[in-house]
């Protein structure tokens, strides 16, 4: 007789249990937490199954949504599907019942990642918060309560657009049809374009970014939570985001905001430092532009323009012009994008605020080490010279893996 497969072996652990989880990580679930966990799954109203593996790169699995398919598929049970999905997050798919419990079961799964009280909570605290919201069936509800503040939470900077007159008007972020996940994806997402003029007819994916400010001055932990963050509410948008259209390069820039999606979520799963999560949020970053351009040309509109930001530290935001830099110690010169704080302390041969990686012996900026970011620029420029001007190299670069050397 051969071996089952994977999804086999899984399938028929979830017929002895609705439990399973990999044997490397039996230990983040005590009987005495299991039990309480089989007790809510019983106490729910639908079937409720709990998978948690290991998801790696060229590994058994790599994908929560092929993982909850197939073992489905082996399974031949409706019911909810939980398992687990990058940095403390949870992805849950209902087979069977109505569109709405489908939903319901989906956000549920989301909401302990956006609650404060969860952010040191061990495995097994998240699971059962997240099978009792899904059993109490009104998941959206909660996902709309535990992400309100994403939408309300004041900028420490004055949130301003301008017109094409220059007028200065209180953002308002809007997400026709995107629904209220989108919504929260753009609050989130607290970037500022520094005194750039927007037109008024700009696609709401490309309204003015709120401030850096608070990722700029988080420390890791509240740096590390606040891209996650990005990457999932990104996520919400391209998967909201339906671009039909003739157009060949409106699907390849939706491919590209896919990619950019993508390699956020490798980097974000990776990331062992500053200068790491630092690149997540500019792979989100390149991905709206990429999906905002997407939209644009499917509706008949010219190719929105990306935006590079600062050099020397994407925290800073986006790039006002182009400034030419000497690294100390250096004869080369080499003309880079910069935020105008940055690009008035070189033009005063005072040195930027730079990014810092502290992997090291000793604080260095993150340009003088040898990551991908450095080699890059983040983006600006390649491993020899200056980027052909497709903007996918870094994501490209990502995607292979050059990130880890």
């Amino acid at each position: 007789m051969s071996e089952p497969s994977p999804g086999e072996r899984i399938a028929r652990a979830l017929r002895r249990s609705p439990v399973h989880l990999d044997p490397s990580l039996e230990s983040a679930l005590p009987d005495g937490r299991r039990a309480e966990l089989l007790a809510a799954i019983e106490a729910a109203p639908m079937p409720i199954y709990v998978i948690i593996v290991p998801l790696v790169d060229g590994g058994t699995w790599s994908d929560t949504e092929e993982l909850i398919t197939v073992v489905h598929d082996r399974l031949k049970r409706d019911g909810v599907y939980l398992t687990m999905e990058g940095y403390q997050q949870f992805r849950a798919r209902r087979f069977g019942g109505t569109e709405e419990e489908q939903e319901a079961a989906s956000s549920a799964a989301r909401v302990p990642f956006f609650l404060d009280e969860f952010d040191n909570a061990v495995l097994a605290d998240r699971l059962l918060k997240a099978v009792e919201l899904i059993a109490a069936g009104n998941g959206v509800a909660e996902y709309e309560k535990a992400t309100a503040h994403l939408r309300s939470t004041p900028n420490p900077v004055e949130k301003l657009t301008r017109n094409d007159q220059g007028e200065t008007s209180p953002l308002r972020v809007t997400a026709i049809g995107l629904g209220v996940a989108a919504v929260a994806g753009l609050a989130v997402w607290r970037w500022r374009r520094t005194g750039r003029p927007e037109p008024q007819h700009s696609h709401p994916l490309i309204l003015s970014r709120a401030t850096l400010e608070t990722a700029r001055k988080a420390d890791e932990k509240g740096l590390r939570k606040q891209a996650a963050e990005a990457v999932v509410a990104f996520g919400e948008l391209v998967d909201a985001a339906a671009v039909s259209s003739g157009d060949a390069r409106a699907r390849e820039l939706l491919a590209l905001a896919l990619d950019a999606y993508q390699a956020a979520g490798k980097v974000l799963d990776e990331a062992r430092g500053v200068p790491d999560l630092a690149g997540v949020l500019v792979l989100v970053d390149r991905g709206q532009d990429a999906l905002a351009s997407a939209r644009a040309r499917a509706a008949g509109r010219k190719e929105i323009p990306p935006s590079a930001l600062c050099f020397f530290n994407p925290l800073h935001g986006d790039a006002t012009g182009m400034v030419t830099w000497r690294r100390l110690g250096t004869r080369d010169a080499i003309k880079v994008e910069a935020c105008q704080a940055c690009a008035k302390a070189v033009r005063g041969h005072r040195p930027p605020e730079a990014l810092l990686d502290t992997s090291g012996a000793k604080p260095l900026p993150y340009y003088a080490t040898s990551s991908l970011w450095a080699r890059t620029g983040y983006g600006q420029f390649g491993d020899g010279g200056f980027e052909d001007g497709t903007g996918d190299g870094l994501i490209a670069r990502v995607l292979r893996g050059d990130h880890r050397s």
